[in-house]
């Protein structure tokens, strides 16, 4: 069996709308099914992100092809490594609207993204992971 990894990166939307945002999750499931590899996708016009994991072979080629993809610029891995269990087991690729887990439009334009750690990154998607398991 192979050894399970995660990843978060972040990157700013190009051209965000409603579309775009659709193809990005049905190529993402699409493609995490057929590889094996969960997460969540927190998105907002002003930045994506997002927290894979699986197979760690698989985590690396689909983040190569995010950063081919022209969907998204200023692509920056933010953490990974290897995890026991999976967080989003049960989703390809969970759609979050970023509603409350994420820092504020300020926050991010201030440098919020360059200024959190890694542990920052894991905690907001150990949150989501609650609230999407919760009743």
């Amino acid at each position: 069996m192979a050894h399970l990894s995660h990843l978060i990166y972040t990157s700013v939307p190009f051209g965000y709308d409603p579309a775009d945002l659709n193809g990005i999750l049905l190529d993402a499931r699409a493609a995490n099914t057929r590889d094996g590899v969960t997460g969540a996708l927190i998105c907002r016009r002003d930045v994506f992100m997002q927290y894979l994991e699986g197979p760690s072979r698989a985590l690396s080629a689909t983040y190569a092809r995010i950063k081919r993809d022209d969907r998204h610029v200023e692509v920056v891995a933010r953490s990974e490594g290897p995890i026991d269990t999976r967080l989003f087991g049960d989703w390809a690729m969970l759609h979050d609207p970023a509603q409350s887990l994420i820092w504020s439009v300020e926050e991010v334009e201030e440098g919020q993204l360059e200024r959190a750690g890694a542990h920052d990154y894991q905690r907001m998607f150990q949150s989501l992971a609650a609230k999407a398991l919760a009743p």
